[in-house]
């Protein structure tokens, strides 16, 4: 029963989160509406932030990309469709929880798999793993730079366009600097 209630908090959450932004949705109106106690809700999250973070882990998950994934273009390929399809809850997060907030969390989610796709790449050469974490630090940066320029834009861009050239440069960079 608890992972039911949990995921009928988090749906709740999802559908409010659609018609409003992140900063008008209260416990109060989230258990009035899911038909939950206060108590339960507590039982399950801390806050509302608490919420969001197990939202964002949920929604994030989806397109994990796998440690030693060598095609983490069409991940991220689909991750950007995902936010286009879904752009009021983007907005309705992007301009309602704080920057930090947001960045860390994107800049944490993108941290392992990149590393991971870094080290597998370097795999039988002779590189450091300083020199590893150093390529894994400016791609990561690329990659998200590239992503809050996306969100800056409105979601304007051809994600397969423009991912088929990150993704040649991204291989490029990682190929040229691993030599």
């Amino acid at each position: 029963m608890s992972n039911f209630t949990q995921s009928a908090i988090l749906k709740t959450f999802d559908d409010m989160l659609e018609s409003m932004p992140f900063e008008k949705i209260t416990v109060s109106a989230l258990i009035k509406t899911c038909n939950v106690s206060r108590n339960t809700f507590y039982y399950h999250f801390q806050d509302m932030y608490d919420l969001l973070d197990a939202w964002l882990q949920s929604e994030f998950g989806k397109y994990e990309i796998p440690a030693g994934d060598t095609d983490w273009g069409s991940r991220i390929k689909a991750l950007l469709h995902a936010c286009k399809d879904n752009k009021k809850k983007v907005y309705h997060l992007y301009y309602s929880i704080p920057r930090e907030r947001l960045e860390r969390y994107v800049f944490n989610s993108a941290n392992d798999p990149i590393r991971s796709y870094v080290q597998a790449q370097a795999a039988g050469k002779d590189v450091s793993p300083t020199r590893i974490e150093g390529i894994a630090d400016i791609c990561r940066y690329a990659i998200i730079g590239f992503f809050l320029r996306f969100l800056w834009e409105g979601m304007s861009a051809d994600i397969d366009s423009s991912m088929d050239t990150l993704s040649v440069l991204f291989n490029d960079i990682v190929e040229n600097t691993l030599n």
